[in-house]
């Protein structure tokens, strides 16, 4: 019951957030947002998409292969193109992840091993955004972003218990990860230890994670530099960027439809923040959304072409049921990847880096 209900609570907070920023903006802004984009914008959302999508997928190859799954660069970025697509199309954001994640882990005869490259994978660009977001941050303590952040985010003695919260975990789960229990979870955490060592931690590994999670992330935000611009914004460069890395660490929650939802109303706040108008911060983000949404779009015809065709893997891996027929089936399909995600691990990262 929990899992049916938790995707329609997700889904009616973010119409709920939509609905109080057309409350209190109009319905203009958002329309206003829509009507600004033009085809050179698109083209160049199509092109930002590509370098990100190869490179996102490459990640996953390196991630996926350190760890003892095959996976070809050119069938993974055929399927990255789709789960961005799904992702972008259904709800809560993630559904195209479990998709890629568990027709991966099928091919290749190992769905836990799968979906713990996918997460990895995801992890990596999550961190890599922290990281860059901080360091933007702290270099700027009086920018609007930097205020809004300390306003936003807990202070020194909350992060601090924060954080002795987290190192008590981190022991807890090495401590059952070396215990001689012999249970499911036990084991789960030692094969999710070793493999965040194979497949982020190791030597020959996290220096190109670390390169191609920075060069995605650059994407992302060259890519909300052109919603920006496309809206009509004129601020520098160097009053933007602090907002939008603060921007895309919001599209981590998970709670949206399409992508919209908590993004829209961070913006709107932002741009209010930094002088800029609320309108145009949600008109940026609504073109942000258009424009992502366009370089998805060869992920629609990916699912088209190779429906009924086996997902990444390598030759020889096992055979894959075809896909459904029809939509509803299709739907289907990707309900029962979720809940076999759901078996692996609690949740993914969201789209974002």
């Amino acid at each position: 019951m929990s899992r049916s209900l938790w995707p329609w609570l997700r889904t009616l907070c973010a119409v709920a957030i939509l609905a109080a920023l057309a409350w209190r903006l109009g319905t203009d802004a958002f329309l206003a947002g829509v009507r600004r984009v033009t085809v050179p914008a698109l083209l160049a959302a199509l092109g930002i998409g590509a370098f990100t999508t190869v490179l996102s997928a490459w990640r996953w190859c390196l991630v996926a292969r350190r760890i003892g799954l095959p996976l070809r660069l050119p069938a993974a970025i055929a399927d990255y193109y789709r789960s961005l697509f799904l992702n972008a199309t259904l709800p809560a954001g993630v559904l195209g992840d479990a998709h890629r994640a568990v027709a991966h882990g099928r091919s290749a005869g190992d769905v836990g091993r799968a979906v713990r490259a996918v997460v990895l994978e995801r992890t990596a660009g999550q961190i890599v955004l922290f990281a860059a977001a901080a360091a933007v941050l702290a270099a700027a303590p009086a920018s609007p972003a930097a205020v809004l952040a300390r306003t936003l985010l807990p202070g020194p003695a909350a992060a601090a218990a924060l954080a002795a919260a987290a190192i008590l975990a981190g022991l807890a789960v090495v401590l059952v990860a070396r215990s001689r229990r012999r249970g499911r979870i036990a084991r789960s955490l030692a094969r999710t230890l070793a493999d965040l060592r194979a497949g982020l931690l190791a030597r020959d590994t996290w220096p190109g994670v670390l390169g191609l999670s920075a060069a995605v992330l650059a994407g992302h935000v060259t890519l909300f530099l052109v919603a920006a611009r496309t809206a009509g914004v004129s601020a520098p460069a160097g009053t933007l960027v602090p907002l939008l890395l603060l921007a895309l660490l919001v599209m981590g929650l998970p709670v949206n439809v399409g992508g919209f939802g908590p993004r829209e109303a961070f913006t709107a706040v932002a741009f209010g923040a930094a002088g800029l108008g609320a309108g145009q911060g949600l008109a940026v983000s609504v073109v942000y959304g258009v424009l992502a949404f366009a370089a998805s779009l060869p992920g629609a015809a990916v699912l088209v072409l190779r429906r009924g065709a086996r997902p990444a893997a390598a030759t020889g891996s096992a055979p894959v049921p075809p896909a459904a027929a029809s939509a509803a089936e299709h739907l289907e399909d990707l309900g029962e990847r979720r809940d076999e995600v759901v078996d692996h691990v609690p949740s993914l990262p969201r789209r974002g880096a």
